[in-house]
Formats: C-alpha cells, structure tokens, sequence
C-alpha cells in the first residue's frame, strides 16, 4: 500500500483508503473532522472498541446495522438493555458478536447517563493536543504513531471511571477519527482542510 493514493476523482488521499468507495467517501466526509456531542462520542467510542482486532472497514460495513440494533446508539436506551438484549445482539450476524464487547458498550452507556450532558464530550476533548504546524504533518504511515501521551492519559481516565475497551490504541484511532488530531498526510487533499 503506498502512503498516498490517487482516487478516480483525481485526488490523492491517504494511502489506507485503497480502492473502496466507501472508505473513500468515510475519509473525505468524516475522518478527521471534528466531531462533538456525547452520543457522537458514545457512538465513536463504541464502534472503536468493537472494531479492536478488526479492520476499520469492517467495522464501517456493519454500522447502519449497529446503529439499528444498539438505538442509534442513544446513551440511555442503550443503559437500559438486560439480558435479553445481549442474547439478542448475540445471535445478529450483522454486527460483531463479541459478548465481552457487548457487555462492554452497555456499560460504557450507563457511564455516559451518569454523567452530565456535555460531559463526556469535554473529558474527551480535554485530551485533544494543540493543533500540530504544517511543517510537522506526517509525510508517511511511518511518522503516524500508534499511541500518544494523550491517548494513554484519556485511556487512564476512562479506565479508572470504569470504562471499557478503551485502551490507549483504540483511543487514539477515536482521536484521529473524530479529528483530535489530523494525521491526513502532506499530499491528502483533506491536509488542506
């Protein structure tokens, strides 16, 4: 895979947008835009975690059904699921049938209700580093990282609220996607925006 990557459109984007038109269109439209509110937030953090071991396009493909089945993600339609629920979305071929991260993003919605509006959407955007200078936007998928300080500290902080599946790696990819950070390469069209 090359680092840069022109699309039929003529425009080069990152390099892990490949061939598909919906990573295209995901990548020109969402990747790295700002994105606020703690049911957007919620939403992120959820299909984050699910997509742990995954790719991202997979991930990407079964979100309309995931958005079906979890309430559109509500925080507090989501707190209310039981047992029933979880044997539900077990057996539904059109998400990800992991238990433990099922378990995982009823928690997490319990822990978002508990919380005051707006909340989670300052403690999450409190860990956003200042915007990098142009000069230091990676050139490479080399010069990307996997974790930062400010992944892993967002990480502890959610961990120790009782979060799940929320580690530093899978916080970072919440940063990047919800535009925390621009990690579009010199050379993407959306570098630029």
């Amino acid at each position: 895979m090359s680092d840069l990557r022109i699309g039929p459109d003529g425009l080069s984007r990152c390099g892990w947008v490949g061939d598909d038109a919906e990573y295209r269109r995901y990548h020109d439209e969402e990747w790295g835009r700002p994105l606020h509110g703690d049911r957007a937030l919620f939403e992120k953090m959820s299909l984050e975690g699910f997509q742990a071991g995954l790719s991202w396009i997979t991930i990407l493909r079964k979100r309309p059904r995931f958005r079906e089945v979890f309430a559109g993600f509500e925080p507090a339609a989501v707190a209310a699921f039981d047992d029933a629920d979880v044997e539900r979305l077990m057996v539904d071929a059109g998400i990800i049938r992991n238990r433990a991260k099922i378990l995982a993003t009823i928690g997490n919605a319990r822990l978002v209700l508990a919380m005051a509006p707006g909340e989670l959407d300052a403690l999450m955007w409190s860990f956003a580093p200042a915007p990098r200078a142009e000069a230091d936007r990676p050139r490479a998928f080399a010069d990307v990282p996997a974790v930062t300080a400010a992944s892993d500290a967002l990480s502890k902080t959610l961990r120790k609220a009782g979060f799940r599946f929320v580690g530093s790696t899978t916080m970072y990819a919440l940063m990047q996607s919800a535009g925390m950070v621009d990690d579009h390469l010199v050379g993407c069209h959306r570098a630029r925006a």
